[in-house]
């Protein structure tokens, strides 16, 4: 499932005003899966500590707990495309939004760990539909002329989600007197963390009913008819629509629909430019950007901060997600996408290295002496600025733009695949790996962090103002 190619002479069409307020409704219910997909995400953080002491669980067991829904989503994204294109992108959104309000439900009424890790795969499962269906759609939807920041909602949406979470766990917490499973209406804190969720999956569920199906969609369908009346509707009626459903029909006939087969013939397997996006990928999640997310706060409350400062500076993290989310992108395309990722490895390394020199410190009473706490508090919010206004955009731009037109899809399925596999690996470690050494576990994201600057320069092409077809 891909966007639909333009022909020469389309990307200056424009919506008409009267038709872009209502292309943006659109676009932002669509983008309601990617709030789901940042919300469904990070959630479980304000859960984790609770989570361990119900169920008197391991950091090995509490960690498969957390990452499980990582699998959920690798299946859901690889699921996502050929259902799509059997049954449409609206009914695929309404699944999503079934799979979010399942979990959420079920999540928040577990009886035991591993129907909670049940909970967890499905709303991966949804998790992986949203990541795939959102852009996806967006982009058939969209106005040629206004397709770049349209798209943009989709990742604007994922750190608000994230945000949210995290604000609405804070929320939560302090109704409970700061006790993670204080009671509140029968239900304990964390049970009600998880569980909120119903309400934005159900407001997407709904949403989805509101909004039409992709006119690709409809067109390979059968039913022009009804296509002409979605592009009248997101383009205006000035449009020719007879020439602009013949467009897209003579798009969708010359694609080259990519298989894995396609993707080798280098020396290693696959093509050098394959091995590249999957490095790109990897050293994404390979520097620890997801500890943030799941485990922050329990990360601070192991040396000696409150529950409630901790769930507060989880919050933090998360605006600064946003911020350094959209410095991103502002500048991606006026400095360029190699330049953003070198200063973010730069800045990330940094940041990691000054967070190992702190929690390397003894700690008195099960908390870090007062300069070191500064130092780690500081250098986690850079962390995230570094790494949001860099490798949290640019991969994705990257992958968008660097392979060959006749491999696009399918280097993009494996690279996302790698990337799933990676953060699975970061998120399932690192419980154990903090009880081993949390100063060393850092050391080892910094390593990472460094190793990404010579990949960057050595195999790493600028594509910053190349057309799509001049990749080879």
């Amino acid at each position: 499932m891909t966007s639909t190619a333009q022909p020469a002479g389309t990307e200056g069409r424009k919506a008409q005003p009267d038709h872009l307020g209502h292309v943006i409704f659109i676009t932002a219910a669509a983008a309601m899966g990617g709030f789901l997909f940042g919300y469904d995400s990070s959630v479980i953080n304000g859960a984790v500590e609770a989570i361990r002491d119900r169920y008197d669980v391991g950091s090995a067991g509490l960690a498969q707990v957390v990452a499980i829904a990582l699998i959920g989503s690798a299946i859901g994204a690889a699921a996502a495309g050929r259902l799509a294109d059997r049954i449409g992108r609206i009914r695929v959104m309404q699944i999503a939004a079934l799979l979010f309000t399942v979990s959420a439900v079920g999540s928040a009424l577990p009886f035991a760990i591993w129907d909670l890790a049940i909970w967890r795969i499905i709303g991966g499962f949804g998790i992986g539909m949203a990541s795939v269906i959102g852009p996806a759609y967006i982009a058939e939807v969209a106005p040629p002329a206004y397709r770049g920041r349209l798209g943009s909602f989709q990742q604007g949406a994922i750190v608000i989600g994230i945000a949210i979470s995290q604000l609405v766990n804070w929320g939560i917490l302090n109704l409970a007197g700061g006790d993670q499973r204080g009671e509140l209406a029968g239900l304990e804190a964390w049970q009600w963390m998880l569980g909120v969720m119903v309400v934005p999956a159900v407001l997407y569920g709904l949403l989805s009913f509101a909004i039409p199906e992709s006119p690709r969609f409809l067109i390979s369908a059968g039913r022009r008819d009804r296509a002409k009346e979605v592009l009248a509707e997101v383009e205006g009626q000035n449009v020719d629509l007879e020439l602009r459903v013949n467009e897209i029909e003579h798009a969708m006939r010359s694609e080259h629909k990519s298989t894995f087969k396609d993707l080798l013939g280098g020396k290693a397997g696959f093509l050098p430019i394959v091995w590249i996006g999957i490095g790109l990928s990897v050293f994404q999640q390979l520097v620890g950007i997801n500890v943030a997310f799941y485990y922050s706060s329990t990360l601070w409350q192991s040396v000696g901060i409150n529950p409630q400062s901790s769930f507060f500076y989880s919050f933090t993290t998360s605006i600064i997600n946003i911020i350094g989310t959209v410095i991103a992108m502002v500048f991606v395309d006026k400095i360029g996408r190699r330049p953003l990722a070198l200063i973010g490895s730069a800045g990330m390394a940094v940041a990691l290295a000054l967070e190992a020199w702190a929690f390397a410190a003894k700690t008195t009473g099960g908390t870090l002496p007062h300069a070191q706490g500064v130092v780690a508090l500081i250098a986690a919010h850079g962390f995230v600025l570094f790494f949001a206004l860099s490798w949290g955009v640019v991969v994705w731009v990257f992958l968008g733009e660097m392979f060959p037109n006749k491999i696009r899809a399918a280097a993009l399925g494996v690279a996302a695949s790698a990337q799933w596999i990676a953060n699975w690996a970061i998120t399932a470690s690192f419980p154990s790996l903090s009880d081993w050494n949390l100063s060393g576990t850092y050391v080892i994201y910094m390593i990472f962090a460094l190793l990404s600057i010579p990949f960057v320069l050595k195999f790493v092409k600028e594509t910053k103002g190349k057309a799509l077809e001049e990749m080879g």
